[in-house]
């Protein structure tokens, strides 16, 4: 390629709206360009390493026996309401009506598309168990679209889906799949992922895991334990609550005048924040019934937990116009509850001598034991870990990192499979209903997240498996060594992917470019050294630097993309 004729300009100043890495670098590269909110063009660079990522995800999805099929992106509402998600999923999800008035969608997952091809293909037992997978475009109405591609509306993802006739048979699937994730992941050069325990979701399941990329600038907390090697999401991480025994006493009314937060609370009563209980008050989305969270004082709610219990999505609630609630000084003890669902946090089961409020303002209560003077029926896991906390597994002190999802797995069950109606019929003639998992990687997340692991302060250092071009050669006095910059790229041409700055431009800005571009080898001819025989070679990394005749360049590039990742 030469690069006079490479559509896509370079330039040298930061993006004013981009701060992560490889949004700041693909913006400046010329790898992507925004169209919309959330929705980007891809230039020839990105593109050419998107189908390489796409090449490693096919071979490995081959080796675990996948089979490749291609579902459209626009599905007819009926698949949807078939599974219960057409009403269950929020704004999220592109709703519209086709000409005929006929309620459609754009793919954003396709677990239904899935099952609707699968229901009439695999209809024996001798068919399982069995994968399929795509690469395909998807389309999510993502209300924060933000860092380039990390978070998009529009996105090409690879979703796979199999199919079993047993749980055991879908976990020893699903350990297969989790293996190919790492060999995907190392053979495109991004080297800091984990997978980690994590929340189904709207794809619902028993069992999930995500694979996180490890960075500052990640979107979502990871909590993990160095000692036992636990790791979980934030969603559903849990962690060992400690607890101080203590003798039950008398439960005493205390004037706390103005006192409405539990710092403050316990800083008045000279007693630990772990010694006190907390109230927040939420409704339900389904019903707008008001919900009270029951939680240790020292503990903080983690919202998507309490919603995976309830089963629909919870807000805070800010106006109490007509709830007959003391707010601020809420309390569990001579609750009023009526039209009032309350959800105890694990944290407080078996806590004595405890502080809640009094149901009055101004007024808490001291000395209340939970088992004595509580009729809890349930308790639940609603409480967010935090920095510090001790590891569920072996007690030692839990710690907080940051990632970026690039993939996910679900163990699906027959959530789908059940729903819509997919039977098979067994070696003894029953009809029976499959098992399912499903598989994603996010190819656009990937290909950022390869640049945000592999770069320096000039620009991306692409992995040899996924660089655009393997080879840039820069002419300096390009009027000197045009010929022979010509004859170099003719002949590598022949075997690899070559760039050839044939501009005529400054050292200054071909060099700019030429980092910004990333290939791992660099070929750097000059007036002087074209005199003496010899070319210049320069890993993008600056981990080799030689000069070589001429004659050898070929031999010499050859020996140094063995040695490069």
């Amino acid at each position: 390629m030469l690069l006079s004729k490479l559509l896509g300009e370079r330039y040298k100043e930061k993006p004013a709206d981009a701060f992560l890495t490889s949004h700041i670098f693909m913006l400046r590269g010329g790898y992507i360009r925004q169209v919309s909110n959330g929705i980007f063009s891809l230039l020839p660079p990105a593109l050419k390493t998107v189908h390489k990522i796409e090449k490693i995800i096919r071979e490995e999805m081959d080796g675990i026996d996948g089979q490749e099929v291609l579902f459209p992106v626009v599905l007819p509402a009926e698949l949807w309401q078939e599974s219960g998600r057409f009403e269950s999923v929020g704004s999220e999800l592109l709703r519209f009506k086709d000409r005929g008035g006929r309620d459609m969608l754009l793919g954003m997952t396709h677990e239904e598309a899935a099952v609707h091809l699968a229901r009439g293909e695999a209809k024996s037992y001798l068919k399982y168990p069995f994968m399929i997978y795509q690469i395909q475009t998807k389309f999510r109405d993502e209300p924060r679209s933000r860092a380039g591609l990390i978070r998009v509306r529009e996105f090409t993802m690879k979703d796979a889906y199999s199919f079993h006739i047993s749980q055991e048979d879908l976990e020893l699937y699903y350990q297969r799949c989790l293996d190919a994730y790492f060999r995907i992941f190392h053979r495109s050069g991004l080297k800091n992922v984990i997978s980690i325990l994590s929340d189904t979701g709207m794809m619902g399941g028993q069992k999930a895991h995500e694979f996180m990329y490890l960075s500052d600038d990640g979107e979502d907390s990871i909590i993990y334990c160095e000692n036992c090697d636990y790791k979980s999401n934030m969603d559903v991480a849990v962690s060992h609550i400690h607890k101080e025994e203590s003798q039950e006493q008398e439960i005493q009314e205390v004037h706390t005048p103005g006192i409405k937060d539990i710092a403050e609370l316990a800083k008045f009563l000279n007693i630990k924040e772990d010694q006190t209980m907390k109230a927040t008050v939420f409704f339900r989305k389904d019903n707008e019934k008001t919900v009270i969270a029951f939680i240790r004082g020292d503990l903080q709610v983690n919202e998507l937990k309490l919603e995976k219990h309830l089963g629909t999505e919870v807000f805070p609630l800010t106006d109490y116009e007509g709830i007959d609630l003391a707010i601020g000084f809420v309390g569990a003890y001579n609750l009023n509850a009526k039209n009032i669902q309350l959800v105890y946090d694990r944290s407080l089961e078996g806590e004595r001598n405890i502080v809640c409020g009094a149901n009055k303002k101004d007024y808490h209560l001291r000395a209340v034991s939970v088992e004595r003077d509580l009729n809890i029926d349930e308790f639940v896991d609603i409480a967010r870990v935090n920095h510090g906390e001790s590891c569920i597994h072996c007690g030692s002190p839990l710690k907080v990192s940051r990632g970026i999802e690039v993939g996910n797995i679900f163990q699906l069950g027959t959530k789908y499979s059940k729903a819509m109606g997919m039977e098979y019929m067994d070696e003894d003639g029953k009809l029976q209903t499959p098992i399912m998992g499903c598989y994603g990687i996010g190819v656009g997340r990937l290909l950022a997240c390869v640049i945000e692991d592999n770069h320096d302060d000039y620009g991306p250092i692409w992995p040899k498996a996924v660089a655009p071009w393997l080879i840039h050669i820069c002419m300096l006095n390009k009027s000197e060594v045009n010929d022979l910059g010509q004859k170099i790229y003719e002949e590598l041409s022949k075997d690899f992917e070559v760039l050839l700055d044939d501009r005529g431009m400054g050292a200054g800005a071909q060099f700019a470019d030429a980092d910004l571009l990333g290939a791992p080898v660099r070929i750097i001819l000059s007036k002087r050294n074209a005199a003496n025989g010899q070319a210049e070679i320069v890993t993008r990394d600056k981990s080799i630097k030689k000069l070589v005749p001429v004659s050898d360049v070929r031999k010499e590039v050859e020996a140094i993309l063995e040695l490069v990742n």
